[in-house]
């Protein structure tokens, strides 16, 4: 078949719909569009990866980067001066790790060494939750809201106990896509932080549109000493595989979260951030097909009148009313795989945003499946 160029890809998929292709996988689809068939791989809809892999100019940093993978280090000072650049803050409020997840996991290891507490909501994203429990923190989880599935702030606070060190939120939440609505959550994190850290997880917020949605990294630039905010570039800039994450915070607490990492960036990685995080127009693609691929889950469970949350970031969760481990069973024998169950909510489903082609097929899988 004819070969797809990158810059095919970039102008996105309508020409290669016109000719048939499906991007990626070398299948045909039929001459009116009834089905589209089977892929020959696994379309991977369960981890919350960005399907279009790196940008152009990220691949060409990995490329020119490889040469000099024999050296140590590499420019973090760089990375560390263009994020600072672009957020509009001071380089020394600026922690950056082998992905977001080394942040979390050492700030739940802080935790745990001042013998403290964390609160939570249930569910949530896990590494700073697990990994704290498992250095010997306390969790207490606090269930969403039954009805709306939201974070629910005053039950939140209503847990914290005195020996309370961290109070995490996840912003948009995972694997629940709600957000938590700006003025809210400025309230609540300016009045916790008084009492101790409030670790905000913004992994998702490059694909948040509602307008009540709010970043707290402004609280860190106005000098709050309590808060830490997370960023990667694992999601939107697909770098999942190179592991490149930041943490935002108050000088002193970026201090003690350097001092206990234990992961070690490398030139591949930390080249391949600086390049991306400068390519506007990938990220703005990025979101345009993310849209297209939402909307098309979107409409086909509104068709079917299925309960869904509705998504602010690049995954959709979907209630099945059916054990989530056989879901995965059944949708893998279809050639997708879907996410792990999360529990309590075992009989949810959280599908991740593929190819607008790849998300139509998900879609009719799910119609065949769960319709």
């Amino acid at each position: 078949m004819n070969s797809v160029s990158r810059r095919q890809v970039l102008m996105g998929t309508g020409a290669l719909l016109g000719a048939g292709l499906l991007p990626g996988s070398g299948l045909i689809r039929s001459a009116y569009g009834e089905d589209w068939p089977r892929p020959d791989y696994m379309i991977r809809a369960g981890t919350n990866e960005n399907p279009w892999g790196p940008s152009r100019v990220a691949l060409q940093a990995i490329v020119d980067s490889i040469k000099v993978s024999n050296q140590y280090g590499g420019n973090r000072r760089e990375l560390a001066a263009l994020l600072g650049s672009l957020n509009n803050i001071s380089t020394d409020h600026i922690s950056i790790g082998t992905g977001s997840g080394e942040i979390l996991k050492t700030a739940g290891l802080l935790v745990a060494m001042d013998k403290g507490s964390v609160v939570c909501a249930d569910p949530t994203y896990h590494d700073l939750v697990r990994y704290a429990e498992r250095a010997g923190a306390k969790i207490i989880r606090v269930p969403v809201d039954p009805e709306t599935l939201a974070v629910d702030l005053d039950a939140l606070y209503k847990a914290i106990r005195p020996d309370t060190k961290c109070v995490y939120l996840a912003n948009p939440n995972n694997p629940i896509p709600s957000i938590i609505e700006k003025n809210a959550l400025r309230d609540f994190t300016l009045e916790v932080s008084k009492k101790c850290m409030v670790f905000v997880d913004e992994a998702y917020f490059e694909f948040v549109g509602d307008p009540n949605y709010a970043s707290m990294l402004d609280l860190v630039r106005n000098g709050n000493q309590n808060i830490v905010v997370a960023r990667t570039a694992s999601k939107i800039h697909g770098l999942a595989g190179l592991r490149v994450g930041f943490g935002f915070a108050h000088p002193d607490l970026t201090t003690r979260i350097d001092e206990a990492k234990t992961g070690g960036l490398t030139q591949i990685g930390i080249n391949a951030a600086i390049a991306s995080y400068q390519d506007r127009e990938f990220q703005e693609f990025t979101l345009r097909q993310n849209r297209e691929s939402m909307e098309i889950m979107e409409s086909m469970l509104d068709d079917l009148g299925a309960r869904y949350v509705k998504s602010q970031a690049n995954f959709i969760f979907i209630h099945t009313g059916r054990d989530i481990q056989e879901v995965r069973e059944l949708f893998q024998r279809e050639n997708v795989m879907v996410a792990r169950p999360f529990p309590p909510m075992t009989d949810w489903v959280r599908i991740s945003m593929a190819k607008p082609d790849e998300m139509r097929y998900i879609a009719q899988v799910y119609r065949k499946l769960l319709g």
